[in-house]
C-alpha cells in the first residue's frame, strides 16, 4: 500500500517565534497557553490559585449536570480548558507537552485539533450522564489523544506501531486505575475522551496517497473546531452575568 508523505515530512521543520515554540509542538504549546490563560483568569476571579472555587469554574464554563440539554451545550467544550488547581493543571500540562508532540508528528496539526475537540466533547458528554457533578480539565482531550495514538498503532501495521500499542494501552490502564483510587477524578470524561479519540483516529487515519482528497476536508473540519471553540467561549462570557444571577439565587 502506497503511503502519502508523513505529517512530520510535510511540515516546515523550522521554529516559531524565533525558536521560542518548536514547530513540532506548535498546536500543543498553543493549547497549553490557552489553558494557563484561563487558569490565571479563574485564579484571579476566585482569589485562590491553589484551589479554584467551584462557583468560579461554573462561571467560566465548567460542565455540571445535564445543563447542555438546556441550552448550555457550550460547556461540553469550555470545560476542557479549565482546571481546578495548581497540581491539576501542572499534571495535565506535563502529559500534554509530550503526548501532543507525538500526535502532531504522527497525524499532523489538523487531525490533532479534530481529535482534541471531539474527545473533549465526547468526554464531557459521557460525564454529564454518568457523573452529574461539576467537572473540568484537559484530561478528556488527553485521553482522546491517547485513543488516537492507539488507533494509529492499529491502522499503521508496522513493528514500531505494535511496540507503541502496548505503551499507550498501559497509559489508559494506569490513568483509569488512578481515577478509581483517587477521589474526585472524573473517569466518565476519561472513558468518553478515549472513545472519541480512538474513533476519530481510526476514521481519519494518517495521510495516504490514494486518499489525499480527504486532506482539504480534514483541514476544514479542524478550522470548524477552532471556530466552534472560540464561539463557545464567547457564549460563555456573554452568559456570565446570567450565571452569576443563578449562583446568587442558589446561595
Amino acid at each position: 500500500m502506497q503511503l502519502g508523505p508523513r505529517a512530520a515530512d510535510r511540515r516546515n521543520p523550522g521554529e516559531i517565534l524565533g525558536g521560542l515554540i518548536p514547530q513540532a509542538r506548535f498546536t500543543t504549546v498553543l493549547i497549553l497557553v490557552i489553558n494557563f490563560a484561563f487558569y490565571i483568569a479563574t485564579g484571579v476571579r476566585g482569589g485562590n490559585f491553589w484551589n479554584i472555587p467551584g462557583e468560579t469554574l461554573y462561571l467560566f464554563g465548567a460542565k455540571i449536570g445535564l445543563q447542555f440539554l438546556h441550552g448550555q451545550w457550550w460547556r461540553l467544550v469550555t470545560a476542557g480548558f479549565l482546571h481546578g488547581g495548581m497540581l491539576h493543571i501542572l499534571m495535565n500540562s506535563w502529559v500534554l507537552f509530550d503526548l501532543g508532540a507525538e500526535v502532531e508528528a504522527a497525524y499532523g496539526t489538523a487531525r490533532m485539533i479534530v481529535f482534541y475537540f471531539v474527545s473533549t466533547v465526547t468526554g464531557f458528554f459521557l460525564s454529564a450522564w454518568w457523573s452529574p457533578g461539576i467537572s473540568i480539565g484537559a484530561s478528556a482531550g488527553l485521553m482522546g489523544l491517547i485513543g488516537a495514538m492507539i488507533a494509529f498503532t492499529v491502522t499503521e501495521r508496522s513493528a514500531m506501531a505494535r511496540s507503541l500499542r502496548s505503551q499507550y494501552v498501559r497509559w489508559v490502564i494506569y490513568i483509569m486505575l488512578f481515577g478509581f483510587l483517587i477521589p474526585g477524578i472524573d473517569n466518565a470524561a476519561h472513558v468518553g475522551g478515549a472513545i472519541g479519540g480512538f474513533l476519530t483516529g481510526f476514521v481519519l487515519s494518517t495521510p495516504r496517497a490514494r486518499l489525499m482528497w480527504r486532506e482539504p476536508v480534514i483541514r476544514f473540519a479542524a478550522a470548524c473546531c477552532v471556530v466552534i471553540t472560540v464561539g463557545c467561549f464567547a457564549i460563555m462570557f456573554l452568559n456570565m452575568p446570567q450565571a452569576e444571577q443563578q449562583l446568587q439565587l442558589m446561595r
